[in-house]
C-alpha cells in the first residue's frame, strides 16, 4: 500500500512544531486597522474553558511604537525560519529559547535587532512574562514537543505551554498572538479518526488533541489571534504556491517550512488575518495570490 501523500515529505523525522511533515523612519508598523477585543476573564477546569465576553470585536489602533516580536520555539526547524523572516521585515525579534548555548549556534547573534532570551513554555506564565517583556508587541508560537518516553510531553508543551504563553500575554497586555498548529487537529469531528496521519500523531500522547484544546483556549481568551494549521512540513524550499482554506477543511497535503514562516509573519501586517483559523498547504498548480486576498477569503471565527 502506497504511503499517503499526507505522510510524506519529512513528516516523521522531526515530528516537531506542526507534527505534519506549519533607518528607523523606514521601520514598518502594524496596520492601524487591526481589530482586537478586550481581554476577558477565562477559567480552566480540567479540559474545559469557561469565559464571559462582555464586548464584541472592536477596531482599535495598535501601538506602532512597539515593533518587537517575541518568537517562542525560536531554535526549532520552523521557529528559526520565523525569526529570519520577521527580521527581514524590519522588525526586532526577541527569540525565546530553552537552551541559550544552542541558540547562539543556530541564530545569528551579531544582528542588533535580535535578542535571545531564555524561555521555557512549561515553566509557567510568570517567567514567560518576564522573558516576553513589556516591549513586545506580538507573540508567535512555533513550539512543539520532541518525541521521547514522556507521553505527557505534548500536553506540557503544546497544551499547557501554549496556555502559559497566552496568559503571559494577558498579564502584559500583549494583544496579538499567532500560533502555528497543525491540520487535522480536529480530525475526530471531521470524520478522520481512521486517517493514518491522525492515528499516528495521536499515538504520541494525543498530540493533536492537546493542540486542539490549546487552540480552543486561545479562541476564548479574548486575545487577537491567528491560528495557522499547516500540512506536512517540508524542509526544502517552496515548490508551489500557498493554498489557504478555512478550519477543518484540509485532510492531506504538504508545505515548505519557509512558507509556513512566511504566512506567520505576513499575518503580523495584514489585519485580514485577525481572529481567524487558517489551514495551509502548497500546490504547484495553485495560482499565486496576495496574502491580503488569501486571509481575506477566510471568514472570521
Amino acid at each position: 500500500m502506497a504511503t499517503p501523500l499526507f505522510l510524506r515529505n519529512s513528516l516523521f523525522p522531526p515530528l516537531h512544531h506542526s507534527f505534519l511533515s506549519f533607518p528607523k523612519s523606514s521601520f514598518p508598523s502594524f496596520p492601524s486597522s487591526i481589530k482586537s477585543r478586550p481581554l476577558t476573564s477565562t477559567m480552566m477546569r480540567g479540559s474545559e474553558i469557561t469565559e464571559e465576553v462582555s464586548e464584541t470585536k472592536e477596531a482599535v489602533n495598535v501601538d506602532t511604537k512597539k515593533k518587537t516580536i517575541f518568537v517562542a520555539g525560536a531554535t526549532g526547524s520552523t521557529g528559526k525560519r520565523v525569526v529570519e523572516q520577521v527580521l527581514s521585515k524590519g522588525f526586532s525579534v526577541k527569540a525565546g529559547v530553552r537552551d541559550l548555548g544552542k541558540a547562539k549556534t543556530l541564530l545569528s547573534n551579531d544582528n542588533p535587532s535580535l535578542q535571545i532570551v531564555q524561555a521555557d513554555v512549561t515553566e509557567g506564565s510568570a517567567k514567560l512574562a518576564e522573558a516576553i517583556g513589556e516591549d513586545s508587541d506580538a507573540v508567535i508560537c512555533a513550539t512543539g514537543f520532541r518525541p521521547g518516553w514522556d507521553l505527557f510531553a505534548p500536553w506540557k508543551v503544546d497544551n499547557f505551554g501554549t496556555v502559559n504563553l497566552v496568559e503571559a500575554c494577558r498579564k502584559l497586555g500583549v494583544n496579538r498572538f499567532i500560533l502555528i498548529s497543525s491540520i487535522l487537529v480536529n480530525g475526530a469531528a471531521m470524520g478522520q479518526v481512521f486517517n493514518p496521519a491522525y492515528i499516528f500523531l495521536n499515538v504520541f500522547g494525543l498530540t493533536l488533541i492537546a493542540k486542539l484544546q490549546a487552540e480552543q483556549y486561545i479562541r476564548k481568551s479574548g486575545i487577537n489571534y491567528t491560528i495557522i494549521r499547516p500540512g506536512g512540513l517540508r524542509n526544502d524550499p517552496p515548490t508551489g504556491n500557498v493554498v489557504m482554506e478555512p478550519e477543518d477543511t484540509l485532510i492531506e497535503g504538504s508545505i515548505s517550512r519557509d512558507q509556513v514562516a512566511e504566512v506567520a509573519v505576513e499575518s503580523l501586517v495584514h489585519p485580514e488575518s485577525c481572529f481567524k483559523v487558517v489551514e495551509i498547504v502548497s500546490r504547484t498548480d495553485a495560482p499565486k495570490r496576495s496574502y491580503k486576498d488569501l486571509f481575506g477569503s477566510i471568514k472570521l471565527t
